[in-house]
């Protein structure tokens, strides 16, 4: 069955929405596969100056998400892998949906529209890195039409980790 997608924008990140993140993150089952609970809120502010800068530099970034009423619902987007393990080099899109909002394809909406941005900006592909427990983004990776390239250890939790691939 495929239904329509809803209607999500995406925007740079602005100041307060260091503060929306932190907010909307704030739940053990959102953070499930990044570390248990939110960030404290100065990560959040740093996180979404750099993606302000990548988005001046690069023409994308993570994105917050807004959805009907101007609510924040998480964030979408691309950005240069961001560590030092793992795909050095490679354009990674991601994503992060606050409870109330999985379900409603909200990502994956927000997911083509960065597809749509991130090839106009010259990328010609994209790596997703995905916890292997984690069948909510596996299905967003699936949907977006993404192969399964890599198997390998996350260092942070030595659970599997997956790096998914798309050619744009």
């Amino acid at each position: 069955m495929n239904r329509a997608l809803p209607d999500v924008r995406l925007r740079v990140p602005t100041d307060e929405d260091a503060l929306a993140w932190h907010r909307v993150f704030d739940d053990p089952e959102v953070m499930e596969f990044h570390g248990g609970r939110a960030a404290e809120r100065s990560v959040y502010e740093e996180l979404t100056a750099r993606q302000r800068r990548h988005d001046a530099e690069r023409g994308f970034c993570l994105w917050t998400m807004v959805g009907p009423g101007d609510e924040v619902l998480g964030f979408t987007g691309a950005q240069p892998w961001p560590h030092a393990w793992g795909p050095a080099g490679q354009i990674e899109i991601g994503w992060r949906l606050g409870r109330a909002h999985w379900g409603k394809g909200y990502v994956t909406a927000a997911a083509r529209t960065t597809l749509e941005r991130v090839r106009a900006a010259g990328v010609t592909d994209v790596v997703a890195m995905v916890d292997a427990g984690n069948a909510r983004s596996i299905a967003v990776t699936r949907r977006l039409g993404m192969e399964l390239a890599e198997r390998f250890t996350l260092p942070s939790s030595a659970q599997e980790g997956h790096r998914y691939r798309l050619t744009l």
